[in-house]
């Protein structure tokens, strides 16, 4: 079996609770989704066909026990599923980060789900399937919402409520989109909203800048 690769690479975590930690990215091809502030369009099309063993051969050469499934949208490719159980099989912790369009049902229960909920700002908000967030586990899984201005934020809180997502989801992810003008008014807005979420930068491009590659 394959799937169709954009890129694999050793870097360190830039989101979510497991920010800062050493990871191997399996970054997959294509997206079903055309969010306005997306940062890897370079996904949408292309892309080489690789096997799972050749996958598993290059994560096995990094060392790196952290490997996280990405994309593009992973879970847009039907092989994705056997493979994260195949990641799994060989003993690695593994994420898988998902922007919420498709059912997480099939996903191997070993692998942390990091599940992204589409904010209004990002064109794509109507396509969130909700019935995902009835599948999160709070033992493990994680709910991000990209903010791109105060309206995203509102609607997140909303959602976050609504859904009971603070006994849902092990962490609430807030990511402003990178370079933000106004990032301490979210900051503020986030301090003093009583929620138990975690302010979220994307440390990746405030090491290596917004439009590298591989990182």
């Amino acid at each position: 079996m394959d799937l169709r690769i954009t890129e694999i690479f050793l870097s360190i975590q830039g989101e979510s609770s497991h920010a800062g930690r050493p990871c191997s990215f399996v970054r997959l091809t294509g997206c079903p989704m055309r969010c306005v502030w997306c940062d890897s369009e370079y996904t949408f099309t292309g892309g080489e066909r690789k096997s799972f063993d050749a996958i598993l051969q290059m994560l096995s050469q990094f060392g790196c026990n952290l490997v996280e499934v990405t994309g593009g949208e992973p879970l847009a490719q039907k092989n994705v599923f056997p493979f994260i159980t195949g990641v799994c099989d060989e003993g690695y912790e593994v994420l898988v980060e998902t922007g919420g369009y498709i059912s997480i049902e099939d996903v191997d229960a070993r692998a942390t789900i990091i599940l992204d909920i589409k904010c209004p700002a990002s064109g794509e908000s109507a396509r969130n399937h909700w019935p995902n967030l009835e599948r999160l586990r709070p033992e493990m899984d994680e709910v991000k919402f990209v903010i791109a201005d105060i309206q995203d934020w509102e609607f997140a809180k909303e959602i976050i409520k609504k859904f009971d997502l603070s006994s849902r989801a092990k962490e609430i992810l807030i990511s402003p989109i990178y370079g933000m003008p106004d990032l301490s008014e979210i900051a503020e807005a986030v301090a003093a909203s009583g929620l138990t979420v975690r302010f979220n930068l994307q440390l990746h491009k405030y090491i290596w800048g917004a439009d590298v590659r591989g990182v």
